[in-house]
């Protein structure tokens, strides 16, 4: 990945919470076919440097990865278009083009197929916890009869990436005059795109 020093982000702590925030992340391997993109939704266990998931028995990509090949996973957090309109310095010099702002999160590690009942179960079971949490009455596997929950396990096959390295990008107007990229923020504030505003405005306060 290309990253200009501005832009670049080490913080575990900061690369993790994307990687929570914005759990689909794009599971990208190399098969003997070529390269093959899965989208998924991932857990961080920060415990175990490792990130979990599980795809359909149906998916081929389970069975066409090599056992611990490297693979890489792609996380991205708020983007969006930003117009050299929504600089005043823009209507003084005119010498200003179009961008787009974001953040990414590169996960690289060794993949790990986990055709247990007990693993997936346990990545089914947290991932429902997480993603329910802020329901009135949250779901959970009891709710459903424990023959029919038994019988969806038995069609996916669970996934472990075992992390080596992170890259964080956060191309968030860090390089521009502070009048500029507090028109920007306002800008992207009046469209409605808060969360690319709430990203930049962390990002100026860090």
């Amino acid at each position: 990945m290309y990253l200009p020093e501005k832009f670049a982000e080490s913080r575990s702590e900061e690369l993790f919470r994307l990687m929570r925030e914005h759990p689909l992340g794009m599971l990208v391997t190399h098969t003997s076919s070529g390269l093959e993109a899965n989208h998924l939704p991932f857990l961080l266990d920060e415990g175990r440097s490792a990130l979990l998931a599980h795809v359909a028995r149906a998916n081929p990509i389970w069975r066409e990865v090599n056992e611990g090949a490297e693979v890489l996973v792609v996380f991205r957090g708020a983007q969006g278009y930003i117009s050299p309109n929504w600089y005043p310095t823009k209507q003084e010099t005119h010498r200003h083009v179009p961008t787009w702002n974001y953040e990414v999160v590169h996960a690289h590690g060794r993949i790990h197929v986990r055709d247990d009942e007990k693993f997936v179960r346990g990545v089914v079971a947290r991932l429902t916890r997480t993603h329910e949490g802020g329901e009135p009455q949250p779901w959970k596997m009891t709710d459903a009869p424990e023959d029919y929950i038994a019988e969806q396990l038995s069609h996916i096959v669970g996934i472990e990436v075992e992390l080596t390295r992170l890259e964080g990008k956060r191309k968030l107007s860090q390089n521009r005059e502070p009048r500029d990229f507090n028109g920007t923020v306002s800008a992207l504030d009046e469209r409605g795109c808060k969360d690319l505003a709430s990203a930049m405005r962390r990002a100026l306060g860090e």
